[in-house]
């Protein structure tokens, strides 16, 4: 191990990655006087919920809501014990509701807002059969333990069938829920089912006017004024351990830091990759398979000119709703999440200046690495003209025209996760298999954000407090 005696630095808590859950643990860690770092390989912090620009163009990725919206006030929430403890002003999001979202299949849709009594009303005017076993799953959803760290994972398919006998209710309600959060084709854990039910219906969607940029500036600026260091541009070569603890952090320019503990937000799989004590295909059942890609498309009028004021549209063309890794094209335009960031109550007469239409769909990782860049670039423009014909055929017929209104584009496909995130298979929801209580097989490495479990920005951010609290801060 090549040491540099001048960059040689210990801390009390290496954290690896500057993404939500990154932040918010080294924000938790810095309120209780401890000397952390964080280390992140690229230029930008918030992870899988980040933006970029083009030609002065903001543009955010991931971002389509900020679920678990609740009123300024509300208690016992998952969004206000993360400001708590934070410490961060409900009011410095400058979060906004939703305008109102549908569920999309053929023959049936449902619509929903942050009233979870409009999904219920919903629900029984579509399957009026179903209604009662709907509310008993809701009641259910609602009492359950779902962030039992010491939980064993259970079907929530088979959970959800208890109640509801129609597979096309069933299949309305795991799309949504699917497409916000589950790493697993098919199914997932019933407490990650809940965790997700509770912030898409019980609670809701919301958006700071500015976009993701207004959360991560929030963090960074807290982060900040504590004291913590916040290393870019900085990527882990290497953990080196002794016995079974982690003893120092590689970087690739071959500094060293030590630290009595480390968090990891990479990912189980590619952090327990990273330690010199595992093979270099370690974890190999783990890898998550499902990723997606996104069109972004900028219109010089709002959706509202269009006839088009959803906030956010899940949608199925199939007879049954498919949730599982492309097998044989690039693209699975079969389902998939329409998303119109203007179509919130921004209030004080604001609203954004410029339109915009993002469709996000399943994609294949291996297919889009594969390709050389001249036919990356034409199956991106293939793509992005087919995603829009599947919008159109979905969204309310237009006088407009599309294509007219349109002034700039872009799209992203699994190479980019992969290029930008460090997930294997561009998996943007992580290994399938989640480790609940953070640990790993080294004493002193947890494991924080999506291989932990919470899902979404909310749950992002929770993970890294929950972790830096129960493996840092217990005790002392």
């Amino acid at each position: 191990m090549k040491v540099h005696p001048l960059d040689q630095q210990h801390f009390e808590v290496i954290i690896i990655g500057a993404g939500m859950a990154g932040m918010a643990a080294g924000i938790r860690l810095a309120l209780a006087g401890k000397q952390v770092i964080i280390l992140e390989r690229h230029n930008a912090s918030g992870g899988l919920n980040s933006f970029y620009s083009i030609e002065g163009r903001k543009y955010d990725v991931g971002l389509h809501a900020m679920t678990n919206f609740v009123p300024k006030g509300t208690k016992s929430t998952p969004l206000t014990k993360l400001l708590r403890q934070l410490r961060i002003p409900y009011d410095a999001l400058d979060l906004c509701q939703q305008n109102g979202s549908r569920i999309a299949f053929p023959g049936c849709e449902l619509e929903f807002s942050n009233d979870f009594a409009l999904f219920e009303a919903e629900v029984a005017r579509a399957f009026p059969s179903q209604i009662d076993g709907f509310r008993a799953l809701a009641d259910e959803v609602r009492t359950l333990d779902a962030f039992n760290l010491g939980a064993i994972p259970t079907s929530a398919r088979e959970a959800v069938q208890r109640h509801i006998s129609d597979p096309l209710l069933e299949d309305m309600i795991f799309c949504p829920v699917m497409y916000y959060g589950s790493a697993e084709e098919h199914d997932m854990d019933y407490g990650q089912f809940a965790i997700m039910f509770r912030s898409l219906f019980f609670e809701g969607f919301a958006r700071p006017f500015d976009g993701v940029r207004v959360i991560i500036k929030l963090l960074q600026d807290k982060y900040r004024a504590l004291g913590g260091i916040r290393k870019m541009k900085c990527g882990i070569k290497q953990i080196h351990t002794q016995g079974n603890r982690a003893s120092a952090v590689e970087l690739d320019d071959g500094a060293v830091l030590t630290a009595d503990k480390i968090i990891s937000t990479a990912g189980v799989v590619e952090t327990v990759r990273m330690c010199d004590d595992q093979s270099s295909d370690a974890a190999n059942d783990n890898i998550g398979q499902l990723s997606f890609t996104e069109t972004i498309t900028v219109l010089d009028k709002q959706p509202a000119d269009f006839g088009w004021d959803d906030t956010i549209i899940f949608f199925n063309t199939r007879e049954r709703f498919h949730y599982a890794g492309v097998r044989d094209e690039l693209v699975d335009p079969t389902s998939g999440v329409i998303c119109f960031p203007n179509n919130y109550q921004y209030g004080n007469g604001r609203q954004l200046d410029e339109g915009f239409l993002r469709i996000t769909a399943m994609a294949n990782h291996d297919k889009w690495c594969a390709l050389n860049n001249a036919d990356y670039l034409a199956q991106k423009e293939h793509w992005y003209a087919e995603l829009q014909k599947v919008a159109l055929n979905i969204l309310p017929t237009s006088k407009l025209c599309l294509d007219q209104a349109r002034i700039a584009s872009d799209m992203f496909t699994p190479r980019t996760v992969r290029k930008y995130t460090g997930h294997l298979n561009g998996a943007i929801y992580g290994a399938p298999d989640k480790i609940k209580d953070g640990r790993t097989h080294l004493e002193n490495v947890y494991l924080a954000g999506t291989d932990q479990g919470f899902l979404g920005i909310i749950g992002a951010m929770l993970s890294g407090i929950s972790m830096a609290n129960l493996h840092v801060l217990q005790g002392d």
